[in-house]
């Protein structure tokens, strides 16, 4: 039994407008892995992530953190997880109005003390570490699909967070954008030593970069166990899962 876990979600239920969205949810994330949480549509994803990122109060259940219970924080000290949380959402969530460099230097302006000329050191190495060394200056508008994915996987980095959390990093990406997202992902994990918690439904990814995967289904885990595992897996939603992908 492995005892490096960063994040631990025991019997986590949600639910809304009388509605169970999540249902007695337990699973575990390692220190180090790629952890996707898969699942088909409406099956309680995005609910799990928002409750994981403390954007909703467990109704029943604990949900912890590198170590702190996430429902139990103060805010001074709720404020300093969420420095020790990256989020790169699906739709890049960069402002038009600042450059590409402006966007990513934001967390450092508003939560350090660094002074300008180190903040620009640190934004333009991220951005190195992103392939996106001549973006700094470039307002969003001026980025491609792949561009701006990889912008904001630079500002949800930009604090050295241990834990990054991607909400469907790849949707509307072409499969060779994708393919390269995923690289950078592994490289990031490989030069950082970041732990990272995807949510997807694309299958080619999931076999590139997944550690472990957990299925929900119905707002229930119904698998959590290793990439290899899943693909062995006589479950039946993971067995369609996989051999519907690979069509």
């Amino acid at each position: 039994m492995r005892e490096n876990n960063i994040i631990q979600v025991r019997n986590l239920s949600a639910s809304f407008n009388g509605r169970d969205i999540l249902s007695d949810v337990s699973f575990d994330v390692f220190e180090k892995d790629i952890t996707v949480i898969l699942g088909g549509s409406g099956a309680g994803k995005s609910v799990l992530l928002k409750h994981m990122l403390g954007l909703y109060e467990p109704r029943e259940g604990s949900i912890h953190i590198l170590g702190h219970d996430m429902a139990g924080l103060e805010e001074k000290d709720q404020k300093q997880m969420y420095l020790r949380m990256g989020v790169f959402y699906q739709n890049g969530g960069l402002l038009n109005s600042l450059t590409v460099g402006e966007n990513i230097a934001l967390p450092l302006e508003q939560h350090t003390d660094l002074n300008d000329e180190l903040i620009s050191r640190i934004v333009w190495t991220k951005l190195q570490l992103v392939n996106l060394p001549n973006a700094y200056g470039l307002y969003p508008s001026q980025l491609s699909g792949g561009m701006l994915k990889r912008a904001a996987l630079a500002r949800a980095i930009v604090m050295d967070p241990p834990l990054l959390f991607c909400d469907e990093p790849g949707a509307g990406l072409d499969p060779i954008s994708l393919a390269s997202l995923d690289k950078l992902i592994l490289n990031l994990r490989a030069q950082m030593g970041i732990s990272v918690v995807i949510i997807t439904h694309e299958v080619s990814s999931i076999l590139r970069i997944a550690d472990r995967i957990v299925f929900i289904d119905e707002g229930k885990v119904i698998f959590e166990g290793t990439l290899n595992e899943g693909l062995e897996s006589n479950v039946e939603h993971v067995y369609q899962f996989f051999e519907k992908g690979k069509l």
